[in-house]
């Protein structure tokens, strides 16, 4: 099987939370991180510096899309709160299905949101990449 990650967090968050966020989302569906084809997210947070680690740690391309493209994928568990600060009620279920260019049929994992020790959020959607 092969996966698109779908991420969102808070700003600052550190790449020990977006690897424990994956590893629990992708322990779930009883996967690993081998299974991983594409990491999605916002375009906003193409410079985040988790997101850079873990790109460089990992041989995994990535994709960005802004909030206007994003907005548009129909989604099972859109935020007010997301809508409100990126434009668009979700980022990483939208992002990871924008990035599988598939529908919600295709989704494992809606929505998983981990809290960090110093409180900042990571938020993962894996989706099951069409054959």
């Amino acid at each position: 099987m092969k996966i698109a990650v779908g991420l969102g967090c808070d700003r600052g968050v550190p790449l020990a939370s977006i690897q424990a966020a994956l590893n629990e989302a992708l322990q779930l569906i009883g996967a690993t991180i081998d299974a991983i084809t594409v990491f999605a997210t916002i375009d906003r947070k193409a410079d985040e510096v988790a997101f850079l680690q873990l790109a460089k740690q990992r041989a995994i391309p990535w994709r960005f899309y802004p909030a206007s493209e994003l907005v548009k994928v129909p989604v099972p568990n859109p935020s007010a709160t997301v809508l409100r600060y990126m434009g668009t009620p979700a980022v990483a279920e939208a992002a990871a299905l924008l990035a599988a260019q598939t529908d919600q049929s295709h989704l494992l994992v809606e929505k998983h949101k981990y809290r960090g020790a110093d409180g900042k959020h990571v938020t993962v959607s894996l989706v099951r990449m069409p054959t």
